[in-house]
């Protein structure tokens, strides 16, 4: 299997070297991902300033790449500059941190995944929940076995999965479960602090607690298992659109 690994926590962070210690014992892998943290930038890309990429060697091997912009200009740059085909499977992560409900519409590690989905590749997007303990390496070889899974059956067209996991050891996990985006989980608290000078300055707040939706990935996820859930880029409302043919249809 041919695997592009990118993230939004810079290809410094342990998740995503997790991922490429995992996978490369079975199969060819690159690593394209930011040069630094690019969190919660969405599926934002780079468009009034130039992207630089840079090879990095790490155990004299220069299957990594370091680019100075955000995960989606990573999966753009890498089936542009680097594959003569495509991969066979991006992975998107691990984020130290879940991706979530609502977050996953601000999340760079979900949009470097729909970014791959967009462009007919299969994907996922993979996060731990913070916590005191965070099993990257655990959870590498969880979304190996998903890997593989998906490589055999496939995924529709422009979907790709968005995979949570509890903080803690990841064979401690009650189990799997398939589950839904929860839109329960918004913020809009801010910390509201003043500087030495008295000027007012905020830091965005605290997440809410799970709501109440027993099937959402939120609810799973602080229930102890692994959420799995499948995930679109058409966002188009088919339900509203039928309801508006037959509103237009009266002029």
């Amino acid at each position: 299997m041919r695997i592009l690994l990118t993230n939004d926590d810079g290809y410094k962070a342990p998740g995503i070297q997790a991922l490429y210690e995992q996978f490369r014992q079975h199969h060819e892998v690159i690593m394209v991902a930011p040069n630094g943290e690019r969190s919660a930038v969405g599926h934002g890309i780079t468009i009034n300033e130039p992207l630089r990429m840079r090879q990095i060697r790490q155990d004299g091997e220069s299957f990594i790449y370091a680019v100075d912009g955000k995960p989606a200009d990573c999966v753009k740059l890498s089936l542009f500059d680097i594959y003569d085909t495509p991969p066979d499977l991006v992975i998107s992560g691990i984020n130290a941190g879940s991706n979530t409900g609502v977050n996953i519409h601000y999340s760079g590690t979900a949009g470097a995944a729909r970014e791959a989905a967009l462009n007919g590749l299969l994907a996922l997007a993979v996060s731990i929940k913070i916590g005191s303990v965070m099993d990257f390496e655990g959870m590498a070889g969880y979304t190996e076995t998903v890997a593989e899974k998906v490589l055999q059956k496939g995924l529709p067209r422009h979907t790709f999965l968005n995979i949570n996991a509890p903080s803690g050891l990841i064979r401690s996990v009650k189990g799997v479960r398939l589950t839904c985006q929860t839109m329960e989980n918004i913020s809009t608290q801010f910390d509201k602090r003043e500087d030495p000078r008295g000027r007012s300055y905020f830091w965005y707040g605290n997440m809410p607690p799970a709501g109440k939706m027993k099937i959402s990935d939120d609810a799973a996820i602080n229930e102890g298992f692994i959420s799995i859930t499948p995930l679109q880029c058409d966002i188009t409302d088919y339900n509203v659109l039928k309801e508006l043919e037959i509103d237009i249809g009266q002029f």
